[in-house]
């Protein structure tokens, strides 16, 4: 099932080690089948605060997210964003299809 890094950051301090962490990221991400959906870009809010810059990168599934999260390649360039940038980083799967919406309920009543 396909997953997704996804990166909230709320505050990036650009600098050398920001564009040298973008200018290697890519690299990384080829050997796992990561692709960017969404990156940064114009935010048309429609309800509630948002802030920031949000990031989505998919995957085949969540096995290949996390070996390329954990893989020696991006442990090395990882440094470079946390040290400038503050936020959320985490990994989520793509609901089956098709999905309804009442399905969460399903979930809840079992995991109550």
């Amino acid at each position: 099932m396909t997953a997704y890094a996804i990166a909230h950051l709320h505050a990036v301090e650009f600098c050398t080690d920001i564009a040298t962490y973008l200018e290697k990221i890519d690299a990384t991400l080829a050997p796992f089948g990561g692709r960017f959906i969404v990156h940064g870009g114009p935010v048309e809010r429609l309800e509630g605060h948002f802030s920031g810059d949000l990031i989505v990168i998919e995957f085949d599934d969540r096995e290949h997210a996390r070996a390329w999260y954990r893989s020696p390649a991006y442990q090395a360039i990882l440094p470079l964003r946390t040290r400038h940038a503050r936020g959320d980083a985490f990994l989520i799967d793509q609901v089956a299809q098709p999905h309804r919406a009442t399905e969460v309920l399903e979930y809840a009543a079992r995991n109550a």
